[in-house]
């Protein structure tokens, strides 16, 4: 991927993963990765319309899924998409904790650990809340 590609996706995200929402600024010592929404083994390419600013800890997780299970309902749906969807139709942020708020919010939620232990005690400080509020 050229250097002008990800320049663009970095600028389009405002430098902040577009799945958990915490900024570089936030993680300062991994850099945040351009990743494939859809992943180049399942046909995805490199257009900037297929490409996201994902922390390393949601992009570690997401790899090429593009579907997560539903843990309220068990059914199979697609992963959060940063090009086709909306974050506060999905999500909801309380405090620290990123709830989902239709299915394909709370696969993503799952699919992506984004309520680990240390991710929300990293977005307690960032926001100057006590950790694991």
């Amino acid at each position: 991927m050229d250097a002008t590609t990800s320049t663009l996706v970095r600028r389009r995200a405002g430098d902040a993963c577009e799945y958990c929402g915490l900024t570089q600024d936030d993680a300062p010592f991994a850099i945040f990765h351009v990743e494939h929404i859809i992943s180049k083994q399942h046909g995805g390419i490199d257009d900037p319309s297929n490409l996201a600013l994902s922390c390393h800890h949601c992009n570690l997780h997401k790899g090429p899924n593009l579907a997560g299970i539903d843990p309220e309902t068990g059914e199979i749906v697609p992963l959060f998409h940063p090009r086709r969807d909306l974050w506060y139709e999905h999500f909801e942020q309380r405090g620290a904790i990123i709830v989902g708020l239709t299915a394909t919010g709370r696969a993503t939620t799952r699919v992506l650990a984004m309520n680990t232990i240390e991710r929300i005690d990293l977005r307690s400080e960032c926001m100057g809340l006590d950790p694991q509020v």
